[in-house]
């Protein structure tokens, strides 16, 4: 196969080395906005650097893998859609939802793949878990609580960019919660604090949040998550039930230390960030999507996705912003009204 890969950024270069390994990956063509990281890319990956989009295009590729800035992936969405291109794509689609829904669109009418990169789904302590609580060894599923907590803020000219807490980082949180429990969030509760570096604030963004978050059967979860976590990467998941309880995320490099006496000690070495870990996850959803492009699975995280945990981000900013519960319903209802139609239901 030959791919295209659009952005080479810290995720992108990431990308290019896990497809130059690729046993079905023949050739790589690679562009970024910056022709000189591209090339840096190409030459340590053996890939081709190209000037941009255009080229990359016009290179005879058979999919492409999107990485650029959040500002450009719905146009590129769309372009590989009317060119009959398989693509995979970083989160989010758009910031917002008419621009969501414009993208998914231009997929639906090409008839084309969009595979979206919600790598939390390849990590094996949330695949374990939604084994788990599928299979009914939880029993009734009561709380679910998950943690997103980076160890220091980004650039402070990323956060205009980025969409807000709820929509760039915690969004994967919602994402996870449907996955893993197979239910749909019916009502938010949040809230978020700007006390930490005053770049937050200059941006309307906060760096800290939490949020209370209802199920379509009654579960209660938490999602809560912090630009400013000293200790370490966290990503955790904890999912209680009536029969028993269980935990993603908690091994010997989790950034917590126990106050017990008898507690386990600090990690030595905790995790310093994302992709060290979730690694083999982005290994894994790359791998799944040169699979999906030659036709040999079906996608496992279709673009669609994105919409809805987008909704319950969108509904997170109304509830901080007005200090309110707000139903997903709500949220849908507007986007609808203002769209004139509905996507269809998960």
């Amino acid at each position: 196969m030959r791919i295209g890969l659009i952005g080479t950024g810290r995720i992108g270069s990431f990308h290019a080395g896990v497809l130059a390994r690729h046993p079905e990956v023949d050739a790589l063509v690679v562009t970024d906005t910056d022709g000189a990281r591209a090339a840096e890319v190409a030459h340590r990956t053996g890939a081709t650097a190209v000037p941009g989009a255009d080229e990359v295009f016009g290179a005879g590729v058979d999919a492409v893998v999107i990485a650029s800035a959040t500002s450009a992936h719905a146009e590129l969405i769309g372009r590989a859609a009317r060119a009959g291109l398989p693509a995979f794509c970083e989160k989010p689609i758009a910031l917002d939802l008419p621009g969501t829904r414009a993208a998914l669109r231009e997929v639906d009418r090409a008839g084309s793949v969009l595979q979206l990169g919600f790598m939390r789904r390849f990590d094996a302590g949330y695949r374990a878990a939604r084994t788990a609580v599928r299979a009914g060894a939880l029993g009734r599923l009561h709380t679910v609580r998950s943690v997103t907590m980076d160890p220091a803020p980004p650039p402070a000219a990323y956060l205009p960019l980025s969409g807000g807490l709820y929509r760039d980082c915690l969004v994967h949180d919602f994402d996870m919660l449907r996955w893993v429990t197979g239910r749909e969030v019916t009502e938010v509760y949040a809230t978020g604090s700007d006390a930490g570096p005053g770049m937050f604030r200059a941006a309307g963004d906060v760096d800290t949040a939490a949020v209370l978050l209802t199920l379509d059967d009654g579960t209660l979860a938490t999602a809560a998550a912090t630009r400013c976590n000293g200790a370490g990467y966290d990503v955790r998941m904890e999912l209680a039930g009536e029969l028993d309880q269980i935990t993603v995320g908690l091994d010997d490099r989790t950034p917590v230390t126990s106050a017990e006496p008898q507690g386990p000690p600090a990690p030595s070495s905790p995790w310093p960030g994302f992709l060290e870990r979730f690694a083999p996850a982005y290994e894994a959803e790359l791998e799944a999507f040169v699979r999906v492009a030659r036709g040999d699975r079906p996608n496992p995280c279709d673009g669609r996705e994105a919409w809805f945990a987008l909704l319950i981000a969108e509904a997170c900013e109304v509830s901080r912003r007005e200090r309110r519960p707000v139903a997903i319903a709500e949220i849908a209802e507007i986007a609808e009204i203002a769209d004139g139609a509905a996507l269809p239901a998960p």
